[in-house]
């Protein structure tokens, strides 16, 4: 037996039934924000598609990913050389027990 619950939710003027198991609320937090998205790659712009324009927002939000894992692994690797320097100097300054 699943939990699967259905939330309907509106994304660039179409609704949408979305299943999962996932918060009502937290589903409808990401579809709008992929609403915003799509409205945010069409302003200025002349009339497209929208399957073009869902691309174009997935393409942004797929950017967006990939930059805030590259921020995370930024920051993991500055942990892990400070951790080693931290490290190195307590060896320095602490005596060997053998």
């Amino acid at each position: 037996m699943t939990n699967d619950r259905v939330t309907t939710v509106e994304i660039f003027g179409r609704d949408y039934k979305i299943k999962g198991v996932a918060d009502e609320d937290y589903i409808r937090s990401v579809a709008q924000y992929v609403d915003d998205k799509m409205k945010e790659v069409s302003q200025g712009k002349a009339p497209s598609s929208q399957d073009r324009l869902a691309i174009m927002a997935a393409l942004n939000i797929a950017d967006e990913l990939f930059q805030e894992r590259q921020s995370l692994d930024d920051r993991y690797e500055a942990i892990e050389k400070k951790t080693e320097s931290l490290i190195s100097l307590l060896d320095e300054v602490l005596p060997a027990s053998d």
